[in-house]
C-alpha cells in the first residue's frame, strides 16, 4: 500500500510510541531484585546504567576483575537485571538455548524507537523465522559475490579522493565509505538529490549519545530538545524512505535489480509479502547495523596496521598480490582486539539454566563481548595486535562473537567481512598508512568508536 507523506508522520509517531515503552524493560513497574543471581556491584541502578553505558570497557573488565566470571548488574528504569557470562562453555549455552526461552528480541528493545517493531533485531518466534528467511537470500554467497564489484568500485573512488601526505581520521572516510555502500549495496539508491537527503539523516541517527537510548525508557523526554531532534529526524528519514520504497515498487526494472530493497520486494508472495513499513524497518536495522560497525572495524584495522611497520608490510603485499585471506584476518583481529559492540543479550521467557545457575523468567542473559575477546584463556596475549589467530585457523569454539551466535548470529555477517576485505585491498593497493598518536575506544550510541578518530597519515609508495 502506498504511503502519502501524513501517513508516514502518523506511522513514525505510532512507532515512537509503542516503542519507546518498551525500551529496557517490558511491563510496568520496578521488577523486586531476584535472589540467587550472581554477585554484582549494589550500586543504585541508575549509577550501573551510566557505566554500562558510558564507560563499558572500564565497567565490564571491573567487575570481571571484582566478582569472577558471571556477573549481575541492574538497569534503569525498572531495576531489570542482566547477568554476564564470560566463558566459552556458557556463551555456547546461550547461543544453543531454546529460541523461544532465550528471546533476543526483548533484549534488544531499547532500539525499537529507530528500527521498528517488525526489526530482525527485535523479533522473536515465528516472525524473526519468517523475516530472516525472506533476508537470507540477499546475504547467500552469490548475492556477496554480486555486490563485490560495486564494493570494489565505491572503495577505489573513495582512496582516489586522497592525496600522498594527507592526515585524517580514517573512522570518518570509513563511515562515509560504508554509508555509501549500504545506500547503494542495500537501498539501491543511485539518484544523487535523494542520496543528499539521505546521507545527513543516517549520519544524525548514528552519531547519538547513549542519552538518546536511554531517554526511550521515559517518553515523557521526547518533549525536550535533544529528544525532539531525534523524533524529527526520524520524521524526515523515514519520509525519504518510504518514497524510495513506494517508487520501487513500480520501477520498470525491479525484477532486474539486485539491490537488498529490490531482492525483499520480489521475494514475498502472498502471505509472505512485506508491506512499506515491514521495509522500512528491516532496511533500517541493515543501514544501522551495517554501516558504523564495519566503518570502526576498518578504522581500527588500518590504525593498528599503521603503528607496526611489520603489519604494514605483511598487509601491502597481501593486497598487492591478492592475499585476501590474510587481510580478512586482519580485520577479524580487528574486531577482536577492539569489539564495536560490547555484549550479546537474550531475555528469557522461562526459568533457566546456565553454567549450572538457576536463573528466573524475566532475567537477561548473554556473554560479554569485551571481557570473551580479552581472555587469556582464550587469546593469549590478548593485548597484542595479532591477525596470524585466523590464519588457517579459527579461535575456539565462542571465543570470537563479534557477530553473535546461534540462530540469532548477524545475517550480514558475511557481508561485512566482503566489504572490510575489499576496502583494506583497496586502501593498501595505493597506500601506506601510518598510525597518528594513540586511541582509544569511546562510546557512541550502542556502539564503541575510537576516541580520536583512529588517525592516519597516507603516504603513497
Amino acid at each position: 500500500m502506498a504511503l502519502l507523506e501524513p501517513d508516514v508522520r502518523e506511522l513514525t509517531d505510532r512507532r515512537f510510541r509503542r516503542m519507546s515503552g518498551r525500551s529496557l524493560g517490558q511491563g510496568s513497574g520496578r521488577r523486586k531484585r531476584a535472589t540467587g543471581l550472581p554477585p554484582g556491584p549494589r550500586w543504585p541502578a541508575w549509577v550501573q546504567t551510566v557505566a554500562v553505558m558510558r564507560h563499558r570497557h572500564w565497567f565490564h573488565d571491573y567487575l570481571h576483575r571484582t566478582y569472577g566470571d558471571t556477573y549481575t548488574i541492574s538497569m534503569v528504569p525498572r531495576g531489570e537485571q542482566l547477568v554476564f557470562f564470560t566463558r566459552a562453555e556458557h556463551t555456547k549455552e546461550i547461543f544453543a538455548g531454546d529460541p523461544e526461552v532465550f528471546h533476543a528480541g526483548k533484549a534488544n528493545a531499547i532500539l525499537g524507537p529507530i528500527m521498528g517493531e517488525h526489526s530482525l533485531l527485535l523479533q522473536d518466534s515465528d516472525e524473526h523465522k519468517r523475516a530472516r528467511k525472506l533476508l537470507m537470500p540477499a546475504f547467500n554467497g552469490q548475492a556477496l559475490r554480486e555486490y563485490q564489484s560495486l564494493v570494489t568500485e565505491l572503495a577505489a573512488d573513495e582512496v582516489a579522493r586522497w592525496s600522498p601526505g594527507e592526515e585524517f581520521r580514517s573512522l570518518d572516510r570509513m563511515n562515509a565509505l560504508t554509508l555509501e555502500v549500504i545506500l547503494r549495496v542495500v537501498f539501491g539508491v543511485t539518484d544523487e538529490e535523494r542520496l543528499g537527503r539521505l546521507r545527513p539523516l543516517v549520519n544524525a541517527t548514528v552519531d547519538i549519545s547513549p542519552a538518546i537510548l536511554l531517554g526511550w525508557g521515559y517518553p515523557k523526554l521526547q518533549k525536550f530538545s535533544l529528544w525532539k531532534r531525534m523524533v524529527e529526524t526520524q520524521h524526515a528519514l523515514d519520509q525519504v524512505m518510504y518514497a524510495e520504497i513506494r517508487e520501487r515498487r513500480t520501477a520498470p526494472d525491479l525484477a532486474e535489480r539486485t539491490d537488498v530493497l529490490s531482492r525483499l520486494i520480489r521475494a514475498g508472495e502472498g502471505e509472505d509479502a512485506l508491506d512499506d513499513t515491514e521495509l522500512r524497518d528491516q532496511l533500517v536495522t541493515l543501514l544501522l547495523a551495517g554501516h558504523e560497525t564495519t566503518a570502526t572495524a576498518l578504522a581500527w584495522a588500518l590504525y593498528e596496521i599503521g603503528r607496526d611497520d611489520e603489519q604494514l608490510r605483511r598487509a601491502r603485499e597481501a593486497a598487492l598480490h591478492g592475499d585476501d585471506a590474510w587481510l580478512d584476518a586482519v580485520l577479524k583481529e580487528s574486531m577482536r582486539l577492539h569489539p564495536v559492540i560490547p555484549m550479546v543479550v537474550r531475555t528469557l521467557q522461562r526459568d533457566a539454566t546456565i553454567g549450572g545457575i538457576d536463573l528466573p523468567a524475566g532475567t537477561t542473559v548473554g556473554p560479554s563481548i569485551i571481557v570473551t575477546h580479552a581472555r587469556e584463556d582464550n587469546h593469549p596475549d590478548p593485548e597484542a595486535f595479532r591477525p596470524e589467530r585466523f590464519l588457517d585457523q579459527n579461535p575456539p569454539p565462542n571465543t570470537w562473537i563479534p557477530f553473535g551466535g546461534g540462530a540469532r548470529r548477524c545475517i550480514g555477517a558475511g557481508f561485512s567481512l566482503m566489504e572490510g576485505v575489499a576496502v583494506l585491498r583497496a586502501v593498501l593497493a595505493s597506500y601506506d598508512v601510518h598510525a597518528v598518536g594513540d586511541d582509544e575506544p569511546k562510546v557512541r550510541n550502542i556502539t564503541s568508536v575510537p576516541r580520536h578518530g583512529a588517525r592516519i597519515r597516507v603516504s603513497a609508495r
